[in-house]
């Protein structure tokens, strides 16, 4: 089969599994678990149902890296775990199928497991699909679904390649991920360009900084989860629920919109970019109302360290701290307020100031503060008695009816000498701001 150099072509799965293709020894084993199985499977049963309503479908899932060595052979540099896949679906769906990789005797421990494992998850799936289904998803890998096929000379050039292609010099984000998986599921191409000017607008940082920030540990922490660093493992989470699934809690979404929550999915396609501009817009405005409302003077100073702030820039810049406990501290509060804003959408100044109150008094307690201790405060674990104010404050915004349940809330702030030297200021502060005398 002839490949024509570095120009992209569009294949169908069959086609390239037809292929001379080899997986060279330096590619990394296969690695895909059921899990990734299970969600090709409901991928190409959409397209599948896609396809019956628009004429000459066609469904997209990637890009083939090839290169042409010395044999004639073209060796998989990038695509290898959808390849391997596709081959498992193909030799499960069309008995005798054989070509190129289905010869191959794979040595790696790991790609071993994982083959027969995926097998008989594929097998496992299709026990509840008829002789006929089986027939449509064959139909599907020859006449639906599609890959762009690359193919260079040299090996170095492939691996170029790879990195502009994967990477464009930089490690891709779950939100970049999302991105792709949210345009594909829209299909109105005026929405989908609203969709893409909307992302474009903003700069990249700040929308890997919602996430890791703020979307995904309060996703977490109102269900008193611990948090880890936001990953593409993770990003099942925001990829929505599809419209048409007829699901009780879809339907449900889908009359919500345009109201976002937190701790609520949304509709999958547009929606999420919607969502992304929802809570960056958020954002700004909270830390807005801390700068220009004078009944937050005294948090505002506190968080500045006294510094002068006239906007929400100039603003983030003054609560930046030398102390990353601090930092941790400052970064809890915000998080807290987007949370209570979201559900209670007003800025109650008792409530202000026991979710600030809240935040700051764990930089208090600890004379060394990480995020792993972040991490317990914000759940309410108190493993070691060391916390003054234990609470899963973030779960109880969640949950609350009212939000005089949150201003209410009971606070320990004594005014003994607790504070470590370094914070006794700051603890200082904390109880003139709640009214107590020193």
């Amino acid at each position: 089969m002839r490949l024509k150099n570095n120009i992209p072509q569009i294949w169908s799965i069959d086609k390239l599994l037809k292929a001379n293709l080899v997986i060279p020894n330096y590619q990394r084993p296969y690695k895909w678990t059921d899990k990734n199985i299970v969600e090709l499977l409901l991928d190409i049963q959409k397209s599948m149902e896609e396809s019956r309503k628009y004429a000459n479908f066609k469904y997209r899932i990637g890009t083939v890296i090839l290169y042409k060595n010395e044999n004639g052979e073209y060796e998989v540099v990038d695509g290898q775990q959808r390849i391997l896949s596709f081959l498992l679906l193909s030799l499960y769906l069309q008995p005798g199928f054989t070509c190129a990789l289905s010869e191959v005797e794979y040595s790696n421990k790991i790609t071993q497991k994982n083959i027969q494992a995926n097998y008989k998850t594929i097998s496992e799936w299709f026990s509840s699909v008829d002789e006929e289904g089986e027939k449509l998803f064959t139909k599907a890998l020859k006449d639906i679904l599609e890959v762009v096929v690359i193919t260079v000379d040299k090996i170095s050039e492939a691996f170029q390649l790879f990195d502009s292609q994967n990477t464009r010099g930089r490690a891709l984000y779950p939100h970049d991920l999302l991105k792709a998986y949210h345009l594909r599921e829209i299909h109105d191409k005026y929405e989908m360009q609203h969709a893409v000017i909307k992302w474009e607008s903003k700069d990249p940082r700040a929308i890997r900084e919602l996430f890791d920030h703020y979307l995904f540990p309060l996703w977490n922490w109102a269900k008193c989860r611990k948090c880890g660093n936001f990953t593409i493992a993770d990003i099942d989470i925001y990829k929505g629920i599809e419209e048409d699934t007829g699901y009780t809690y879809a339907r449900r979404a889908n009359k919500a919109m345009p109201y976002f929550l937190l701790t609520e999915p949304f509709i999958s396609g547009s929606d999420f970019f919607e969502m992304v501009d929802h809570y960056m817009q958020m954002l700004h405005n909270i830390k807005e109302e801390i700068i220009t409302n004078p009944n937050f003077d005294k948090i505002k100073q506190m968080l500045t360290d006294g510094k002068g702030a006239d906007s929400v820039e100039a603003f983030d810049k003054a609560c930046l701290s030398s102390s990353t406990g601090l930092n941790y501290a400052r970064n809890l509060f915000f998080c807290t307020l987007l949370c209570y804003y979201d559900r209670f959408h007003n800025f109650d100044v008792m409530a202000v100031t026991k979710l600030f109150t809240w935040a700051m008094m764990i930089r208090v307690d600890m004379t060394h503060l990480g995020f792993d201790t972040i991490n317990r405060y914000a759940i309410g674990r108190n493993d070691f008695d060391r916390y003054s104010n234990a609470k899963p404050v973030i779960a109880m915004i969640a949950y609350a009816r009212r939000h005089t349940e949150i201003a209410g809330m009971r606070l320990t702030l004594s005014v003994d000498d607790r504070a470590n030297d370094e914070w006794k200021e700051l603890y200082s502060n904390l109880c003139i701001l709640n009214g107590y005398s020193i």
